[in-house]
């Protein structure tokens, strides 16, 4: 599925005053590629994949999939469409403390009316919480809620992958973890964009951009096994 942005911009307007957070970014990260988005705090990234994933419906502009406007289906067909074929890890946590481990990351796939135990379980084993499916969210560290929110994000393979600082709260090891598993969905097929602060993480990356002052530019990756390629402004 090709995802592409055209123009965007958003705006949001406090005591009279507007503030232009995002100025007309034109994006188009590609399936089987992993991108990454760098910036400084303030700069925009998060509010621009929150309008890619269809969580901030932008001020100007309009996001594509497949040359569909997503901005033009109604709430319920947006919740749908999102459910199966968008995945979004957010910075905080977001896992409903009534549910267990497992519970929570099935809960997509079961919005989607599909049961997918047995990929549930393999996800598990891929994030280091398969001791603890049967345990329940106010019994997991912050590091551990950011693994169960990446594979719920997973869990109905979507074609599109979006994490916001997704190796927050992780030591090394598991933020390798958590980085080798998101770049396997970019393997499978996958447009998989980060936002991240992380260095380690150049090291994944087929595309780097830097975010300032609400616009977009490619950024030169230095790792030297990038596959990075400035195809986009």
């Amino acid at each position: 599925m090709m995802l592409s942005a055209e123009s965007i911009s958003v705006c949001f307007n406090k005591k009279g005053r507007s503030t232009r957070i995002i100025d007309s970014v034109s994006f188009s990260p590609k399936p089987n590629e992993l991108t990454l988005i760098t910036g400084r705090s303030g700069s925009g990234k998060t509010t621009l994949i929150n309008v890619l994933a269809g969580l901030l419906v932008p001020s100007e502009g309009q996001v594509y999939y497949d040359d569909t406007p997503l901005y033009l289906k109604n709430d319920e067909q947006l919740s749908a469409f999102r459910c199966k074929n968008i995945g979004y890890i957010p910075q905080g946590a977001s896992a409903l403390a009534s549910l267990t481990v497992l519970q929570n990351i099935l809960l997509p796939a079961a919005l989607a009316g599909d049961d997918k135990t047995d990929y549930a379980n393999k996800l598990l084993l891929s994030v280091g919480l398969e001791k603890l499916k049967n345990a329940y969210p106010d019994e997991l560290s912050g590091g551990e809620l950011r693994r169960l929110s990446a594979a719920r994000a997973l869990i109905n393979s979507p074609s599109v992958v979006f994490a916001d600082e997704p190796t927050n709260d992780l030591d090394e090891e598991n933020a390798a973890l958590l980085l080798k598993l998101l770049k396997s969905q970019a393997e499978k097929g996958a447009a998989v964009i980060i936002v991240t602060h992380d260095s380690a993480a150049f090291a994944y990356a087929d595309r780097v951009f830097q975010m300032e002052v609400g616009r977009l530019s490619v950024k030169e990756n230095e790792h030297e096994n990038s596959l990075c390629r400035p195809l986009v402004s």
